[in-house]
């Protein structure tokens, strides 16, 4: 054969293929600096709204182990039962302004909005009622009465909390379908700056105790509001977008309630498996300890920025390689869950979530931690295996997906939309 042939041939496909390595080099980058621009001030603004309230439970720690104790049972029941609703609900939003402004139907954006504030704050009325009720529902369950004391008088204290929560959880999302990201980090660092001090002088200086900090988190997240309100109502960026009442707002909440309430039994199921596992902490030998540890996070020395004592430092030192391995699972969970609710695939996303943590991690927690005795390793290691289910189940349904079929769906309920809220 001739040997020149083959060179011809070759070189074209070698040609050929370095030109599509390029063309691949440059859409991978330019679509991880796109990513990046929306991803790292989000990720300021996420941890700057966390550390909120990690910044109280750090107070609350040099108060006592009870106190402590108390304040992370009472959060694990609060996000059980409000927080976690509110945020599931509020995804909804992550599907309706994004395809709305995708469609340039700008308007919609402030429509879906307002009716889901609407729709939220009315849902934060009955929560606020359970929440005055919290000393009794877990003694009810059988939490150590001292614990569910102080649990109780924490949860009174943080009703003033839902409701700022739940506009802040919706004015982000507005602003994240416009990929308005930096308000977002300036007002949630600004209510970081403006929690440190303020919760320090209601827990030692005023001596209000566990109240004092969760009285903080509340005037933080306020302030998180306002802040982004004035934003919205001011700035030309949301001229196109602003927040307005119409008479499209209460269709508007029916299509919200459709999106919201699957998308916060999606997000409900993950939320409250983390949480019942504090909850189950309770029921270990020595309940106090073990609540106190499972709600840390930290390693060697920054154990000792949540209590003095020793032995909770050393426990934490042990769970915190552990709990790592899990951050590693949450992530990739995070990302497809993320792409689930983009695409409006919230029921989906119930299910495998339904599966992955109450037919799998949460029965295989109990088993390590109560049979074979390794207590608050056995509850997290349920819960780390159970999010790496999720995020396989969810990536292999992402990658099998025909995603032709779903832009064309996306299309055709924009249309239907339109028909149903025209803006005159």
């Amino acid at each position: 054969m001739d040997e020149s042939l083959l060179e011809v041939d070759v070189e074209p496909l070698s040609s050929s293929s370095s030109s599509l390595a390029k063309r691949w080099e440059v859409l991978v980058m330019g679509e991880m600096k796109k990513v990046s621009y929306i991803a790292m001030p989000m990720v300021v603004t996420t941890v700057s709204q966390y550390m909120l309230r990690v910044i109280s439970m750090m107070m609350i720690g040099h108060l006592g182990e009870l106190s402590l104790s108390g304040a992370s049972i009472a959060t694990s029941l609060t996000n059980v039962t409000g927080f976690s609703l509110l945020f599931g609900m509020s995804s909804a939003l992550e599907t309706l302004c994004g395809q709305a402004y995708g469609a340039e139907r700008y308007q919609m954006l402030g429509i879906y909005t307002y009716g889901a504030i609407i729709s939220l704050l009315l849902v934060c009325i009955p929560i606020s009622v359970l929440w005055i009720f919290t000393e009794r529902l877990l003694i009810l369950i059988g939490q150590d009465p001292l614990i569910s004391h102080e649990a109780g008088n924490y949860s009174i204290w943080l009703i003033p909390t839902l409701f700022p929560y739940a506009i802040l959880q919706l004015l982000i999302r507005f602003l994240l379908a416009q990929s308005l990201i930096y308000p977002m980090l300036l007002s949630s660092v600004a209510a970081l700056v403006f929690h440190i001090p303020i919760s320090w002088l209601l827990v030692f200086k005023f001596k209000i105790g566990s109240a004092g900090a969760a009285l903080g988190i509340g005037l933080s997240y306020w302030l998180n509001v306002v802040l982004l309100g004035i934003y919205v109502k001011y700035a030309s960026s949301c001229e196109k977008t602003r927040i307005s009442f119409s008479q499209h707002v209460f269709p508007s909440i029916r299509e919200f309630f459709r999106l919201g309430i699957p998308s916060a039994i999606m997000i409900c199921l993950e939320w409250w498996s983390y949480e019942l596992v504090i909850l189950l902490s309770g029921l270990l030998p020595n309940p106090q300890l073990e609540t106190s540890v499972l709600s840390i996070c930290c390693r060697s020395v920054l154990g000792y920025a949540f209590g003095e004592e020793k032995e909770l430092v050393d426990y934490v030192k042990d769970m915190v390689p552990l709990l790592s391995l899990s951050v590693l699972m949450d992530c990739l969970a995070a990302l497809f869950s993320g792409v689930a609710r983009g695409v409006g695939w919230q029921h989906l996303g119930a299910y495998v979530n339904l599966g992955a943590f109450f037919l799998c991690g949460i029965p295989m927690a109990c088993v390590l931690a109560f049979v074979f005795h390794w207590r608050g390793k056995g509850l997290w290691t349920g819960l780390t295996t159970a999010s790496l289910l999720q995020g396989l189940m969810l990536m292999m349904i992402t990658f099998f997906t025909n995603w032709k079929k779903q832009a064309r769906a996306a299309r055709q309920r924009t249309i239907e939309g339109r028909s149903q809220l025209t803006i005159e």
